[in-house]
């Protein structure tokens, strides 16, 4: 009786997100289920794309000093960025737990805010990270730092095509490098990340049916040291009605979805981050006018070099599509790709997306940017069979316009989305009641209760 009176006074979790999109969005939506099951929730957060609080009412929102100056911010370093908030943090956040860790039960942080485990531990708290990318993406990560630590990189331009050894089906193009952070910056980076020691468990945004042979490998790695929690896809376990979007979804665009006909649109979204150049953005305007298939187009603020975003669009181009395409600023994504008139999804392939897109049964059109989104781009075409890569460096008209078509109408996009159509089943059965996801949800649960 005292130990479950102890429990009920003491069930605060403190949550520590990374602040970027990708990150952000599986670590609320665990939050979300987390306080489903009774749990108080504190979110701890950086100033730098802070979470609006009026958006989740239920939680207890504190601010983490990382005195990020703007510079630093624009240069779009993100291996820079997160290696001055790990460093710029750890007061802030040793001040938040003097103050509440009596009521903490444990501290559970993204993978990439490893200053946390120093915090919980040094006050005598457990940890849990969370990881928001694939157990692949691990991985070959750690491949990397092999390929650093002989003197391999950078790689030879005559070497990218070919198969790294002994990670099927990844090429050494398909490797997690940055477009904008130096390698020695992403190796201390990752060293950190997974050299964390006194961790209780690891919470994964993943499936293990999904990556069979890459879930055994890690389970084997790290399993006799901490438990793997692997609950994805996470964002099915939280209601969207809690939004938990930087940017302002634009939910007109859910109106004129509702007057095209099944399956045919295709929704196009290159993520928070990618950036694009003007002739990059023409070359997929005129492709997708010339497939002659209905579109819903993201164009992030922002996201053009030298362009405020949708100015680019040319009369002429407005006037060719007219009611055929949507272009909007940001969408509700997780609407968008459950709704009926939705076919394909060009993507820039990050884990979120990709596992929305399967959760939904949508093949995709791939158009990595960065970092695992290549490797993901991989997967989805070569060992899932759910969608196809535009290759090449450049963007082509008449490639994109051969492509989308392809994804589409044609004889090889309808069988991407019966297996597509496969995996959403998949998925579905592990959300219900005794599937793994449930299971693992229920027992990370009470592993938590168990401190």
């Amino acid at each position: 009786m005292e130990k479950t009176l102890e429990i009920s006074k003491r069930r605060r979790l403190l949550l520590v997100p990374c602040p970027y999109q990708g990150h952000i969005n599986p670590m609320l939506h665990l939050a979300t289920y987390l306080y489903q099951n009774g749990f108080t929730i504190t979110i701890a957060q950086t100033f730098f794309n802070s979470i609006d609080p009026n958006h989740h009412p239920y939680f207890t929102f504190v601010r983490l000093n990382d005195r990020l100056s703007n510079d630093l911010i624009v240069s779009l370093d993100v291996a820079s960025v997160l290696l001055a908030i790990n460093d710029n943090c750890k007061t802030s956040l040793e001040e938040v737990m003097a103050n509440i860790v009596e009521d903490v039960v444990c501290v559970i942080h993204d993978e990439a805010m490893y200053f946390c485990e120093a915090v919980a531990s040094g006050f005598g708290v457990r940890s849990l990270v969370v990881r928001t990318t694939s157990i692949a993406a691990c991985i070959s990560r750690r491949v990397v730092l092999q390929l650093h630590a002989e003197g391999c990189l950078p790689i030879i331009q005559g070497s990218m095509e070919d198969e790294v050894p002994n990670l099927h089906p990844l090429r050494f193009k398909d490797l997690p490098f940055s477009v904008h952070s130096d390698i020695s910056k992403m190796e201390k980076i990752i060293l950190k990340m997974y050299s964390i020691t006194t961790s209780s468990a690891v919470i994964w945004n993943t499936i293990p049916w999904l990556e069979p042979s890459e879930f055994t490998q890690i389970k084997t790695k790290i399993c006799n040291q901490v438990p793997i929690f692997p609950i994805g896809p996470v964002h099915k376990i939280s209601p969207t009605s809690s939004s938990s979007s930087l940017l302002s979804e634009d939910s007109t665009c859910l109106s004129w979805l509702h007057k095209q006909p099944p399956n045919s649109v295709i929704y196009v979204s290159l993520g928070s981050i990618a950036l694009l150049t003007n002739q990059e953005l023409q070359e997929m305007a005129w492709g997708l006018a010339n497939s002659n298939q209905p579109f819903l187009w993201v164009v992030r603020p922002g996201s053009i070099r030298g362009s405020d975003g949708t100015g680019f669009v040319l009369k002429e181009f407005q006037k060719k599509v007219g009611d055929g395409g949507c272009i909007v600023g940001w969408a509700p994504q997780r609407e968008v790709l459950a709704h009926r008139a939705i076919g394909g999804f060009w993507s820039h392939c990050g884990w979120n997306s990709t596992l929305e897109s399967l959760s939904e049964g949508v093949p995709m059109l791939c158009r990595p940017y960065s970092g695992d989104q290549r490797g993901n781009s991989r997967y989805i075409s070569c060992v899932w069979r759910v969608g196809l890569t535009l290759e090449g460096h450049e963007l082509n008209r008449n490639e994109v316009e051969k492509s989308v078509k392809k994804l589409m109408v044609e004889e090889e996009g309808r069988k991407m989305r019966e297996r597509a159509m496969g995996f959403k089943r998949r998925i579905e059965d592990s959300l219900r009641e005794g599937g793994s996801c449930s299971r693992n949800l229920k027992e990370l649960v009470d592993f938590i209760i168990s401190f």
